[in-house]
């Protein structure tokens, strides 16, 4: 089996071990994965991760239980242990023991084949293409800020950073009814949500007024700061990034001006399949680029260059 291999030094195609399925596990053929910026950030050192990368995808069932062949699915990116507190919560994402796929103890699905448990996939409707249904995992992402932030019509919200977390997630919170106000650097990523009648700022023209919700998601250490300043007192700030890079933080606003602050990372599938399947949320203009597997290399170094959105790895022709 081909797949995208990091081992701690270098990236990789190269032939790996095909996944085993089981009662409970199933094997996935992948139809198209997509890179985010915690897989960028895995190749700098973040969590110290060593196999196969990826885990946003959607792909079709090959062998596992026979209710589940054939099914085109995505999945969950959590494997808890089932058998502690936390699990038995329903809070899996947060397992002391959990693997995550392509993240943790668990290889990924930049590769022809990928193990899932049954219990962490999710049916794609008919009428979700699977374009869209790539981003899935990256939109449950998105609306987790609603699960954990009461947002009502009218709130005013800033969204820092135009990358493809931040794109969603002003999408999101404006379906929502929010006031919202996404800051950027790049006019042409920020035209994908004038489009959809948000408003929008380039970072350099932009006043800095605080608004009552802020949501980080700028996947830079330095961005922490820019959102903090933009938090009005008593506000609440929301933290998308996940970065390798370590940084000294001042902390005394936090105190200063009474901010909550919520770190906020998976989210639920069910929900972001049900909007991708009304069309309430443009995913498709994140599209950047499009590479075989095998130059699966090439789209990492794509990815990181600035500017540029979703970059997709579909299976060698």
């Amino acid at each position: 089996m081909r797949a995208l291999l990091w081992d701690g030094a270098q990236a990789r195609v190269t032939d790996c071990p095909r996944p085993q399925p089981g009662s409970d596990i199933a094997l996935v053929r992948v139809a198209l994965a997509g890179i985010c910026n915690t897989d960028l950030e895995l190749v700098k050192g973040y969590m110290q991760f060593r196999g196969v990368l990826g885990h946003e995808f959607v792909g079709v069932v090959e062998d596992g239980p026979n209710e589940w062949r054939a099914q085109r699915v995505v999945g969950e990116i959590n494997f808890g242990c089932n058998r502690c507190d936390v699990c038995r919560r329903g809070l899996q994402r947060h397992c002391p023991s959990r693997r995550v796929m392509g993240i943790l103890n668990a290889d990924g699905a930049f590769a022809e084949l990928v193990a899932v448990p049954i219990e962490n996939l999710h049916r794609v409707p008919d009428g979700v293409p699977d374009d869209a249904a790539v981003f899935v995992e990256p939109l449950a992402a998105a609306f987790e800020i609603l699960e954990q932030v009461h947002v009502i019509p009218g709130t005013a919200c800033i969204v820092v950073g135009d990358g493809k977390l931040g794109l969603l997630a002003a999408q999101v919170l404006h379906q929502a009814g929010a006031q919202v106000l996404a800051v950027g650097k790049h006019d042409d990523k920020l035209a994908i949500l004038r489009k959809r009648e948000i408003e929008t700022k380039i970072l350099q023209n932009w006043n800095g007024a605080p608004a009552e919700l802020v949501v980080e998601a700028t996947g830079s250490a330095a961005g922490f700061a820019a959102a903090l300043a933009a938090t009005k007192p008593r506000g609440t700030l929301v933290l998308k990034s996940t970065v390798a890079e370590a940084t000294q933080l001042n902390l005394a606003p936090l105190v200063i001006n009474e901010i909550t602050v919520v770190g906020s990372r998976c989210g639920n599938f069910a929900q972001a399949l049900r909007a991708l399947d009304a069309g309430s949320i443009d995913v498709q203009s994140l599209i950047s680029a499009r590479f075989a597997l095998r130059d699966a290399v090439d789209a990492l170094q794509r990815a990181a260059a600035p500017g540029v959105l979703k970059v997709l790895l579909h299976p060698d022709a």
